[in-house]
C-alpha cells in the first residue's frame, strides 16, 4: 500500500514509513545515551579536578617552610623549584604562588613571573579556597587558589593550583563501541521486521474493499471543488472531461461545458484553447479571461501509467500581482533600512558618516546624494543654529560629470530654497518638480538651470537632526527615474537620515572629546628637544584613533654633556592616563636633576606611582591600581658608556654602525607601581654613530600579529642602513609597523650618538695637598689657552680653586679634576668623600663662607654628582659669543659688588 510521503515528491510505503521511524527511534535512544554518558564523564572529570586542584593547592599552602620562603629578599629564587617539584609530583598542570596583589612568584612559563594571574582572588583573600574554570595560558583550566596564613591568621599569600579537566581520564570511550554495537543491532533487527512487514501488506492490498473506494472518491471530490485554483482535465481528442467549481468561475464556464471540445468553449481567450488543445507542457503562463489574468500550468495525465490527457490548473494573479509589486517594493525598503543599519555610522568620524548616507542611498533610492554639514560640526563643535550656511560634505551619484555643487564648497542657501525653509523648520521638504519651483531656482540661478538641464527633476531634502540641534542637510536628487519623489519616499529618506544624524552626532561629541584629550596629552609631552650635543635626535609621537594613551618621551641634559633618554607607557587608556603621564613626566624631570643612576631614578618613580594609587583608592572606590612602564637611558658622549634600566618596558634596540640590529641583555625589572622588587642597571660600551631606537609597545604590538613578528619586522626596517639619518630612521619603521588606523598610541625615539674629542677633555690627578692649588691653575689656563678660551681663564682659575680648596679641607683623596670643552666649558673636580656642599650667604663681617656664592655667580648652574667611589662637584661656564663677549655675569662685576 503506497501513500505520499511528507514533502508530497517521493512515494512511500507504509511499511517504510515504520521502518523510518523505527530508525529515528533507535538514533534518537544512542544519541540520548551517549549525550547522557558524556554529560556524567564531564561532571565527573570536572569533580576530579576541582577536588585534585584544592587537595595539591591546600597541600602546598600548608606545607612547612612556606611562610619563610616568602619572607626571603627573592621568593621567586625559592619557591620556583619547589612549585615544579611539586607540579610535576601531584599531576597537576601548575602551582602557582602570588602576593596577595596576584602578582605571580612562580609559574612553569617563567615569562610570566611577576604578572598578574588570571584568577578570582577576592575570595581567597577573604580566607576561602575557592575554584573557578578559566581561560589560562595552557587553555581552558580548572583552578583552586588557596590563602596562606601567617601565624596572625592574616592572608600574606596565594596558592593557586591547577589543570586541564581532559587530562582527567574517564570512561566514555570504553561505553560508546557497546552502545553503538546495540543500535547496529537494534536496526537490524528493525530491518528484518520491516521487510517482513512490506511482504506482508503487498499481498493485502492489491485489492480496495467498497468502502474504501467510496472513502477515496468523497475525499477527491472534496478536495477538488473546495480549493481556490482552478483545475481542467482534457482528454486526448482535447475535450473537456473535468472542471471544478473555480475553474467554472474563472473561465466563466456554461454549466454544460464538460464533455464538450475545447475550441466549442467561446467564452475562451485564444490563447487558453491553444495552450489546452496542445498537449504541451507549461509553466505559470499568463493568459486573459476577461478581466483577469490567469497563471496557467499544465502537466500530462499518463506519465505515470494513467489515462492519455492533460490536466491543467489555474490562479488568478491579478490582484497577486499587485500585492506582489507592493510587497517587492516593501521589502526594497526594509532592506534599504538593514543595509543602512550595518552601513552607516562604522567609524566615528563625521564625512566618513556622511559618505555611508549618501552610498546607502545611491541608487536605491535617489540617482544623486548630497551631504552639507554645518562648519562646526567637521570641528567636533555643536552648531549655533542661527545661520543656515553649509559645507558641502559628501557627494555621490550614478555619474560623475554631474552640475551639482562640489565637495568642499560652502553653500549660503537662501530663505526661498526648502533646504532654509526645513533648516528653520526642522522638517523635510519635497520638491516634486525642480524646474517649477522659483524659491530653489533664485539660490544660483545660472548652476540650477544647469541642473534643470541635467535632468534631475525632483529633489527630497532632510535636516540632519539629533537631540533638537540641526547638524546639516542631507538632499536626494532624482534624474534617471521619470516619476518625482513621492510621500513614501520621503517617509523612507526621513528614516535613513534619522539614524545617519545619530551617528554624526556621535562621531562629532567623539571628535571634541578626541581632540581635547590629544591636546591635553600633547601639551604634556615635550614641544621641542633641548639642545646638546651628545646625541642627534629625532622623534614620533602617534595618538590612537580610538583614544589617548599614556605614553611619552623625554630627552634631558644632564651634567658632563651627558643626556638622558626616556620612554614609558601608562597603562590604560582616556584623560586619567594622560594626566598620570603628565605627573610621571615632571617627576622623571625632577628626578634627573638629583643626577641619580637609572635603576635609582625608576625606584623612585616606582614609590611615586604607589602613592598615586594610594590617593586614587581613598578617593575612588572603583579606582584599579596604576601602573606604568619606563625605559630610562644615560648617555656619556665623553667615556661613550650607556647606562640603561627598565621597568617592564621593552628592549631598546641598538643599530651599530655597520647596519647590525642588536636588542641588549637588559633585566627586565617589573611595571613601576607593583613596589618590592629591585631594579637593576646594565652598562654598554657604544660606538659613535650607534643609533639607540626606544619606543612603545604600541610600535610592535598588533592584535594581528605575535610580538614576536612585531620585533622581527622593527629589526628589518632598521638593519642594513648605517647612514640613514634618525628623521628617515624613524619614518622608516613607521612605514614598516604601523597600521593605517592604529588602535594603541606610539612614542617613537631614535638617537644618533656622537663623541667629545679626545682633545677636549683633560684629566688631572691633584696630590691632597693646599699647596698644589697654585700649580694647578696654572695647568688648567695653559689648557685654555690651548684652546682659544683665555678669556674664561681668571673665572675657571677662579673656580676650580674654591672647588679643590673645598674638597682637600672638606673631603677625601683622591681628589680628580677634569676640564670639558664642548658647547659649554664644565669644570669638575672629584674626591672620595660623600659629603654635599651648600650654598650660604655669609654675613659682613664673617671671612669665610663666600666660595660656593662666588662660583654660583661665576657659572652658568653648578651641582653635585655622587658616584660609587665618592661625588663629583661640576660647574658649567657659558663659552665666548663670536662676537668676543662671553656669556653669563662677568667676573669683575662679581668682585666689584663684594668689594
Amino acid at each position: 500500500m503506497q501513500v505520499r510521503s511528507l514533502t508530497g515528491k517521493y512515494p512511500r510505503s507504509v511499511a517504510g514509513q515504520v521502518f523510518a521511524l523505527q530508525v529515528a527511534v533507535v538514533v534518537l535512544l544512542v544519541a540520548s545515551a551517549v549525550f547522557a554518558l558524556v554529560v556524567q564523564s564531564r561532571h565527573d572529570s570536572n569533580a576530579e579536578a576541582r577536588s585534585r586542584t584544592i587537595a595539591v593547592a591546600q597541600t602546598f599552602a600548608h606545607s612547612p617552610g612556606l611562610l619563610t620562603a616568602l619572607r626571603a629578599p627573592d621568593p621567586t629564587k625559592v619557591l620556583q623549584p619547589l612549585t615544579e617539584a611539586g607540579r610535576k609530583a601531584a599531576g597537576v598542570d601548575f602551582i602557582v604562588v602570588t602576593d596577595t596583589k596576584g602578582i605571580r612568584y612562580t609559574h612553569p612559563r617563567p615569562d610570566l613571573i611577576g604578572k598578574r594571574a588570571v584568577a578570582t582572588i577576592g575570595p581567597a583573600l577573604a580566607g576561602r579556597v575557592y575554584t573557578e574554570s578559566v581561560n589560562g595560558p595552557f587553555g581552558r583550566e580548572m583552578q583552586a587558589i588557596v590563602p596562606v596564613h601567617d601565624r596572625a591568621h592574616k592572608v600574606v599569600a596565594l596558592v593557586a593550583a591547577g589543570m586541564k579537566v581532559k587530562h582527567v581520564t574517564g570512561v566514555v570511550a570504553r561505553q560508546i563501541p557497546i552502545i553503538l554495537g546495540a543500535g547496529v543491532a537494534a536496526l537490524a533487527v528493525a530491518t528484518g521486521g520491516t521487510a517482513l512487514v512490506a511482504r506482508r501488506l503487498r499481498r493485502q492490498t492489491h485489492r480496495l474493499g467498497p468502502a474504501e473506494m467510496t472513502r477515496m472518491y468523497e475525499h477527491h471530490d472534496a478536495v477538488l471543488h473546495a480549493v481556490r485554483e482552478g483545475v481542467l482535465i482534457v482528454s486526448r481528442d482535447g475535450r473537456l472531461l473535468l472542471a471544478n467549481d473555480e475553474a467554472r468561475r474563472l473561465l466563466d464556464l456554461p454549466l454544460d461545458a464538460e464533455g464538450r471540445h475545447i475550441s466549442d468553449l467561446t467564452s475562451l481567450d485564444p490563447g487558453t484553447v491553444d495552450l489546452l488543445t496542445s498537449g504541451r507542457t507549461a509553466t505559470d503562463e499568463v493568459h486573459l479571461a476577461g478581466n483577469r489574468l490567469l497563471a496557467v500550468s499544465q502537466r500530462s495525465t499518463d506519465r505515470n501509467g494513467g489515462p492519455k490527457g492533460t490536466v491543467a490548473t489555474l490562479r488568478d494573479s491579478t490582484e497577486l500581482r499587485a500585492l506582489s509589486g507592493r510587497a517587492e517594493s516593501a521589502r526594497e525598503r526594509l532592506r534599504l533600512l538593514y543595509d543602512a543599519g550595518l552601513g552607516i555610522g562604522t567609524t566615528l568620524d563625521v564625512v566618513r558618516t556622511s559618505e555611508e548616507l549618501a552610498k546607502v542611498a545611491v541608487p536605491r533610492l535617489a540617482d544623486f546624494v548630497t551631504v552639507d554639514l554645518a562648519d562646526p560640526v567637521l570641528h567636533g563643535d555643536e552648531p549655533t543654529g542661527t545661520d543656515a550656511a553649509m559645507r558641502r560634505t559628501a557627494v555621490r551619484g550614478i555619474r560623475d560629470d554631474h552640475p551639482l555643487y562640489e565637495l568642499g564648497h560652502q553653500i549660503s542657501f537662501l530663505p526661498s530654497t526648502p533646504q532654509a525653509r526645513a533648516f528653520a523648520t526642522g522638517r523635510p521638504e519635497l520638491v516634486p518638480d525642480l524646474s517649477a519651483a522659483p524659491g530653489w531656482l533664485a539660490q544660483d540661478p545660472e548652476r540650477t538651470r544647469m541642473i534643470v538641464d541635467y535632468g534631475i527633476h525632483s529633489l527630497i531634502t532632510v535636516p540632519l537632526q539629533a537631540r533638537g540641534v540641526i547638524l546639516g542637510m542631507a538632499n536626494f536628487w532624482r534624474s534617471e527615474k521619470p516619476q518625482p519623489f513621492e510621500e513614501d519616499d520621503l517617509s523612507l529618506a526621513e528614516e535613513l537620515v534619522a539614524r545617519a544624524a545619530v551617528s554624526i552626532d556621535n562621531a562629532r561629541r567623539y571628535t571634541r572629546e578626541h581632540v581635547m584629550a590629544v591636546t591635553l596629552q600633547r601639551s604634556l609631552l615635550p614641544r621641542a628637544l633641548p639642545e646638546q650635543s651628545a646625541l642627534d635626535v629625532a622623534h614620533r609621537y602617534l595618538p590612537a584613533l580610538s583614544g589617548v594613551s599614556g605614553d611619552w618621551f623625554d630627552v634631558i641634559p644632564l651634567p658632563g654633556s651627558r643626556v638622558a633618554l626616556v620612554v614609558g607607557d601608562v597603562v590604560g587608556h582616556g584623560l586619567h592616563a594622560a594626566a598620570t603621564m603628565g605627573r610621571l613626566r615632571t617627576a622623571v624631570h625632577n628626578f634627573s636633576t638629583l643626577d641619580l643612576p637609572p635603576d635609582e631614578i625608576l625606584s623612585h618613580l616606582d614609590d611615586l606611582i604607589g602613592r598615586i594609587d594610594q590617593e586614587e583608592a581613598e578617593t575612588t572606590a572603583d579606582a584599579g591600581i596604576i601602573g606604568a612602564t619606563c625605559l630610562y637611558v644615560i648617555y656619556d658622549p665623553v667615556s661613550r658608556h650607556c647606562a640603561m634600566a627598565r621597568a617592564g618596558h621593552p628592549l631598546p634596540a641598538l643599530v651599530r654602525p655597520d647596519g647590525s640590529v642588536s636588542f641588549p641583555d637588559l633585566p627586565a625589572g617589573p611595571p613601576l607601581g607593583l613596589g618590592g622588587m629591585p631594579f637593576e642597571t646594565a652598562e654598554l660600551e657604544v660606538a659613535e654613530g650607534t643609533q639607540l631606537v626606544l619606543y612603545t609597545d604600541g610600535l610592535i604590538e598588533d592584535r594581528t600579529r605575535d610580538i614576536d613578528v612585531g620585533i622581527e619586522l622593527l629589526r628589518q626596517a632598521l638593519a642594513c642602513h648605517p647612514d640613514r639619518s634618525p628623521e628617515e630612521s624613524c619614518q622608516a619603521v613607521l612605514d614598516a609597523l604601523l597600521p593605517s588606523r592604529p588602535k594603541d598610541d606610539v612614542a617613537l625615539l631614535i638617537a644618533r650618538t656622537r663623541a667629545v674629542p679626545p682633545d677636549h677633555v683633560a684629566d688631572w690627578d691633584v696630590p691632597f695637598d693646599f699647596a698644589v692649588v697654585a700649580g694647578m691653575r696654572a695647568l688648567v689656563a695653559e689648557k685654555l689657552d690651548d684652546w682659544g678660551l683665555s678669556e674664561l681663564a681668571f673665572a675657571t682659575e677662579l673656580v676650580l680653586s674654591e672647588l679643590i680648596t673645598n674638597a682637600i679641607r672638606y673631603g677625601s683623596a683622591p681628589v680628580t679634576v677634569r676640564l670639558l670643552y664642548d658647547r659649554t666649558l664644565t669644570c669638575e673636580v672629584a674626591d672620595g668623600s660623600s659629603t654635599s656642599p651648600h650654598l650660604r650667604y655669609a654675613a659682613v663681617m664673617d671671612e669665610g663662607g663666600r666660595g660656593l656664592f662666588l662660583v654660583a655667580r661665576l657659572t652658568e648652574r653648578w651641582g653635585t654628582r655622587y658616584t660609587p667611589q665618592g661625588k663629583v662637584i661640576w660647574a658649567e661656564m657659558a663659552l665666548p659669543r663670536s662676537d668676543g663677549s662671553a656669556d653669563g655675569t662677568a667676573w669683575q662685576d662679581i668682585l666689584d659688588a663684594e668689594l
